[in-house]
């Protein structure tokens, strides 16, 4: 479909027979790119267009952060061997993908009611897709940190501060640049530059079982319609899920008790039941933008050329981003 008649989240789903909320069918019965078929060889040009001065900011963090890892995740082991007298190699186990800066493939998310994006069978699904055919195009940041900071309100990076649709909307309005049809968006929370000026022992607490507070996107239905509202080809942020952390938060025990009662309404305690199995819209997540977003302040130019090849692995769950942004 092209992108210029996508519906509004309101007016999803394109047929009756599909899920609610659901982007299925738009785009074929046996989709795996979801809104990455945005990503025209336009939104090339248009990412093209923005480099400048050739300023190059790569947003992987170092593949050792968070460490310890979040989530329970475990830390990979990297062993370097003698290869005689022509040098070395060097292997590593008991990596886990998601362990840092990370893409979360549809395979790593099905929603409760209705299964994996686009009713597509687990095993079918991979980011080797997502390799395949490439990630390329606009990207812009919005600097909800800055955006914060500005109306006095600055995040909380040791909570589960909300971010809302106003917040995101708010920066948008004080950046003055509009986010286009196809474009990636990238938020800056600031929660990465927050962590590295923590010591070993609130490293240490952050990866404890539930020890972990972040902030992020309040989960929910306007959340939910907000992104795909602007009809983005993906989303990353610099915080550990994108959305708040942990999930539910925001709710009161009993809104809690209502949502895990009624598996259709989950999206609405966490927002990645709607953002990936339903919408099909790829999530970045630890990604390291402050560098970025810190020159983006500085010139006031808030849009780059962003580049990112995922592991070309058949059947993968998530992937490092491999990206860069080029201004």
């Amino acid at each position: 479909m092209p992108s210029t008649d996508l519906p509004r989240y309101d007016d999803l789903p394109v047929r009756p027979d599909l899920p609610p909320g659901s982007s299925w069918g738009l785009w074929g019965d046996h989709d795996v790119l979801g809104c990455l078929n945005l990503l025209t060889p336009e939104r090339v040009r248009a990412g093209v267009a923005c480099v400048r001065d050739g300023a190059v900011f790569p947003l992987n963090l170092e593949l050792e952060l968070p460490g310890p890892p979040l989530f329970g995740r475990a830390a990979f082991r990297h062993e370097v061997s003698w290869l005689g007298d022509a040098g070395h190699d060097d292997a590593r186990s008991e990596w886990n993908t998601q362990g840092s800066s990370q893409w979360d493939g549809f395979r790593h998310i099905r929603h409760p009611v209705h299964g994996f994006y686009g009713g597509v069978a687990d095993e079918d699904h991979g980011v080797h897709h997502w390799a395949r055919r490439g990630i390329a195009g606009r990207a812009v940041v919005r600097d909800v940190d800055r955006h914060r900071r500005a109306v006095g309100r600055p995040l909380d990076c040791a909570t589960s501060d909300p971010i809302t649709p106003d917040d995101v909307t708010g920066a948008l309005a004080d950046q003055g640049v509009e986010v286009e049809t196809g474009d990636i968006l990238l938020i800056h929370t600031g929660w990465v530059r927050w962590y590295r000026g923590l010591d070993q022992s609130a490293r240490d607490a952050l990866a404890a079982d539930r020890g972990l507070r972040a902030p992020g996107l309040v989960p929910g239905t306007a959340t939910a319609r907000l992104l795909w509202d602007l009809h983005v080809a993906a989303v990353a942020a610099d915080n550990p899920a994108v959305e708040r952390w942990p999930p539910g938060s925001h709710l009161d025990p009993e809104d809690r008790a209502r949502a895990g009662d009624r598996p259709g309404d989950a999206h609405e305690g966490f927002v990645h039941f709607s953002l990936l199995p339903l919408l099909g819209l790829p999530l970045g997540e630890l990604w390291d933008l402050g560098a970025l977003a810190d020159a983006c302040a500085a010139d006031g130019r808030w849009a780059c050329l962003l580049t990112s090849a995922p592991l070309n692995l058949a059947s993968g769950v998530a992937s490092p981003p491999n990206a860069v942004a080029i201004r």
